[in-house]
Protein backbone atom coordinates (compact mmCIF):
# COMPACT_ATOMS: atom_id res chain seq x y z
CA UNK A 1 0.00 0.00 0.00
CA UNK A 2 1.48 3.30 -1.19
CA UNK A 3 1.81 5.68 1.73
CA UNK A 4 0.06 8.47 -0.95
CA UNK A 5 -2.89 6.64 -0.12
CA UNK A 6 -2.48 7.23 3.84
CA UNK A 7 -1.22 10.59 3.42
CA UNK A 8 -2.64 13.91 1.95
CA UNK A 9 -0.60 16.65 1.39
CA UNK A 10 -2.98 18.39 4.52
CA UNK A 11 -2.01 15.73 6.46
CA UNK A 12 1.43 17.74 7.39
CA UNK A 13 2.96 19.29 10.48
CA UNK A 14 6.59 20.32 9.79
CA UNK A 15 6.79 21.69 12.83
CA UNK A 16 4.87 20.69 15.58
CA UNK A 17 5.61 22.07 19.47
CA UNK A 18 5.10 19.41 22.10
CA UNK A 19 6.04 19.09 25.72
CA UNK A 20 5.91 15.31 25.69
CA UNK A 21 4.07 12.44 24.60
CA UNK A 22 0.46 13.08 26.14
CA UNK A 23 -0.06 16.67 24.25
CA UNK A 24 2.23 14.89 21.33
CA UNK A 25 -1.09 12.44 21.12
CA UNK A 26 -3.96 15.33 21.91
CA UNK A 27 -1.99 17.43 19.05
CA UNK A 28 -2.17 14.41 16.87
CA UNK A 29 -6.03 13.67 17.35
CA UNK A 30 -6.84 17.25 17.11
CA UNK A 31 -5.65 17.47 13.69
CA UNK A 32 -6.83 14.21 12.57
CA UNK A 33 -10.47 15.32 13.84
CA UNK A 34 -10.36 18.42 11.83
CA UNK A 35 -9.30 16.43 8.44
CA UNK A 36 -11.53 13.40 9.36
CA UNK A 37 -14.91 15.11 11.06
CA UNK A 38 -14.26 12.68 13.93
CA UNK A 39 -14.23 13.92 17.42
CA UNK A 40 -10.53 14.55 18.64
CA UNK A 41 -11.36 13.17 22.11
CA UNK A 42 -12.34 9.87 21.04
CA UNK A 43 -9.37 9.92 18.38
CA UNK A 44 -7.29 10.64 21.50
CA UNK A 45 -8.03 7.59 23.32
CA UNK A 46 -8.20 5.26 21.19
CA UNK A 47 -4.69 6.22 21.15
CA UNK A 48 -3.84 6.35 24.89
CA UNK A 49 -5.27 2.66 24.68
CA UNK A 50 -3.10 1.54 22.29
CA UNK A 51 0.09 3.31 24.33
CA UNK A 52 -1.40 1.37 27.09
CA UNK A 53 -0.58 -1.89 25.55
CA UNK A 54 3.03 -0.89 24.76
CA UNK A 55 5.00 2.29 23.39
CA UNK A 56 4.35 2.80 19.45
CA UNK A 57 8.00 4.55 19.90
CA UNK A 58 9.65 2.10 17.24
CA UNK A 59 13.08 3.76 17.52
CA UNK A 60 15.22 5.60 15.34
CA UNK A 61 13.37 8.71 16.61
CA UNK A 62 10.12 7.41 14.67
CA UNK A 63 6.84 6.07 16.52
CA UNK A 64 3.96 5.55 14.80
CA UNK A 65 0.99 6.04 17.09
CA UNK A 66 -2.69 4.09 15.45
CA UNK A 67 -5.65 2.71 16.37
CA UNK A 68 -8.77 1.82 14.74
CA UNK A 69 -12.04 4.01 14.71
CA UNK A 70 -15.60 2.41 13.99
CA UNK A 71 -17.00 5.86 12.46
CA UNK A 72 -13.91 6.16 10.22
CA UNK A 73 -14.67 4.69 6.40
CA UNK A 74 -11.02 4.60 5.46
CA UNK A 75 -7.46 4.29 6.29
CA UNK A 76 -5.82 7.68 7.51
CA UNK A 77 -3.02 8.93 7.71
CA UNK A 78 -0.66 11.92 9.70
CA UNK A 79 2.94 12.84 9.82
CA UNK A 80 4.43 15.62 12.32
CA UNK A 81 8.01 16.74 13.00
CA UNK A 82 8.25 17.75 16.38
CA UNK A 83 10.20 20.95 17.02
CA UNK A 84 12.22 19.23 19.84
CA UNK A 85 12.30 15.70 20.08
CA UNK A 86 10.67 14.29 23.07
CA UNK A 87 10.69 10.57 25.53
CA UNK A 88 8.56 8.51 23.82
CA UNK A 89 9.12 5.18 26.11
CA UNK A 90 10.73 4.28 22.82
CA UNK A 91 11.93 0.75 22.21
CA UNK A 92 15.53 1.79 21.60
CA UNK A 93 15.70 4.09 24.13
CA UNK A 94 15.85 7.58 22.08
CA UNK A 95 13.64 10.64 22.05
CA UNK A 96 11.15 10.60 19.55
CA UNK A 97 10.77 14.03 16.54
CA UNK A 98 8.62 12.25 13.85
CA UNK A 99 5.13 10.39 14.40
CA UNK A 100 2.92 8.99 11.71
CA UNK A 101 -0.17 8.80 13.33
CA UNK A 102 -2.28 5.96 11.16
CA UNK A 103 -6.09 5.32 11.77
CA UNK A 104 -8.50 2.93 10.52
CA UNK A 105 -11.31 2.02 10.24
CA UNK A 106 -12.82 -0.48 12.96
CA UNK A 107 -12.59 -3.61 10.18
CA UNK A 108 -10.22 -2.94 8.23
CA UNK A 109 -8.31 -6.47 9.57
CA UNK A 110 -5.35 -7.04 7.78
CA UNK A 111 -5.42 -3.89 5.49
CA UNK A 112 -4.47 -1.58 9.18
CA UNK A 113 -1.38 -4.12 9.77
CA UNK A 114 -0.31 -3.86 5.85
CA UNK A 115 -0.69 -0.43 6.36
CA UNK A 116 1.61 0.12 9.63
CA UNK A 117 4.30 -2.32 7.99
CA UNK A 118 4.28 0.00 4.95
CA UNK A 119 5.04 3.34 6.75
CA UNK A 120 7.74 1.62 9.04
CA UNK A 121 9.35 -0.04 5.89
CA UNK A 122 9.22 3.48 3.73
CA UNK A 123 10.21 5.80 7.47
CA UNK A 124 13.64 2.90 7.96
CA UNK A 125 14.34 3.22 4.21
CA UNK A 126 18.15 4.74 4.48
CA UNK A 127 18.45 8.65 4.22
CA UNK A 128 14.13 8.72 4.38
CA UNK A 129 14.47 10.16 8.18
CA UNK A 130 17.40 12.46 7.25
CA UNK A 131 15.65 13.99 4.48
CA UNK A 132 12.36 14.48 6.50
CA UNK A 133 14.26 16.06 8.97
CA UNK A 134 16.08 18.15 7.03
CA UNK A 135 12.71 19.22 5.06
CA UNK A 136 11.83 23.14 4.67
CA UNK A 137 7.88 22.51 5.28
CA UNK A 138 5.33 20.54 5.03
CA UNK A 139 5.27 20.22 1.26
CA UNK A 140 8.69 18.71 1.24
CA UNK A 141 8.13 16.25 3.68
CA UNK A 142 5.11 14.86 1.83
CA UNK A 143 7.49 15.00 -1.22
CA UNK A 144 10.15 12.41 0.25
CA UNK A 145 7.33 10.49 2.09
CA UNK A 146 5.30 9.87 -0.93
CA UNK A 147 8.37 10.13 -3.43
CA UNK A 148 8.23 6.46 -5.61
CA UNK A 149 4.88 6.00 -4.47
CA UNK A 150 2.05 5.82 -6.91
CA UNK A 151 -1.02 5.14 -6.48
CA UNK A 152 -2.18 0.95 -7.09
CA UNK A 153 -4.09 0.55 -10.31
CA UNK A 154 -7.56 0.01 -10.34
Amino acid sequence: MPLVELLSPDAVAPSLRVQGKKQALQELAGQAAKLTGLDAHEIFETLLQRERLGSTGVGEGIAIPHGKLAKLDRLFGFVARLEKPIDFDAIDGMPVDVLFLLLAPEGAGADHLKALARVARVLRQPGILDRVRAAHDADAIYAVLTENSAPAAA
